[in-house]
């Protein structure tokens, strides 16, 4: 079985929190030749890549200023053992195919599906924070933390009878980035949730105490007493301000102020 394989089959067993047991893939006698004049004829991978290809030719040579040790280290956390009878040349041969993997997994894993497979996928692909978060548990190498998100999402109920009381923190990271408001691109926002009875002329001076406002329109709801609209700041920074400020807010009418990117 290739390495490759093996990285694509572990990510998918991650994703569904099953535990996966690496397997070895299989290997071949064979000379690898590189275009800083490197070769090997012990036992290689059995996928050779291109290494006149430059950005595998970078990874190599960073393979090549590692030590052994730190090589081996770099392969068993990804879950897979490295074979005694290889040698430190073909160990980092080894590892620069599971770099590249890797990185080409990556690639495809960040390429937006048109429909969404599962709670998590959608998540990670429409919730920034969450994807910031996520990956970096991934580099940290904190296998654990990553099935909890995995599950979190997918399983919300049983994830919190398993973890709400040794995974607390994380639990409230991940609601965090879950609810957090995606940044903002324009300086245009909706709004929706002050009090009807402040008017139009009271609800656009409350906003422009932020800071300069270029456009504004609002109007009442026909079934609730609160106004609805949308505003244009002179600047991002000061729509920002304006998210931070009242999104979220209670004033009293029975619902929430929303305030966000159109």
């Amino acid at each position: 079985m290739r390495i490759s394989e093996i990285i694509l089959i572990s990510s998918i067993l991650l994703q569904t929190s099953i535990a996966w047991s690496p397997m070895l893939p299989n290997y071949r006698s064979t000379q690898i030749t590189t275009k800083r004049g490197i070769s090997s004829s012990t036992t290689t991978l059995s996928m050779a890549l291109d290494y006149n290809d430059p950005i595998v030719a970078e990874e190599f040579a960073k393979a090549q200023s590692m030590t052994f040790e730190d090589c081996e280290e770099e392969i068993n956390a990804m879950g897979i053992p490295v074979p005694k009878m290889m040698s430190e040349t073909d160990v980092k041969l080894m590892l620069v195919e599971l770099r590249m993997s890797v990185k080409k997994q990556e690639e495809e894993t960040d390429r937006v599906p048109e429909t969404f497979s599962s709670p998590f996928e959608e998540a990670y692909h429409t919730k920034p924070q969450f994807k910031d978060l996520y990956k970096l548990l991934k580099a940290n190498k904190d296998t654990n933390a990553v099935n909890v998100c995995t599950e979190y999402l997918n399983n919300r109920e049983i994830a919190l009878s398993r973890y709400e009381k040794d995974y607390k923190t994380l639990l409230t990271q991940l609601d965090n980035a879950l609810n957090a408001m995606p940044p903002l691109t324009s300086p245009t926002l909706i709004f929706s949730g002050f009090p009807a009875n402040m008017g139009e002329a009271g609800c656009k001076m409350t906003l422009e105490a932020l800071g300069e406002i270029v456009d504004f329109e609002c109007e009442s709801r026909d079934d609730l007493p609160i106004l609805e609209g949308k505003v244009t700041f002179g600047d991002i920074e000061t729509a920002t301000a304006a998210v931070s400020q009242y999104n979220g807010m209670d004033m009293g009418m029975g619902t929430k102020i929303v305030v966000k990117g159109e």
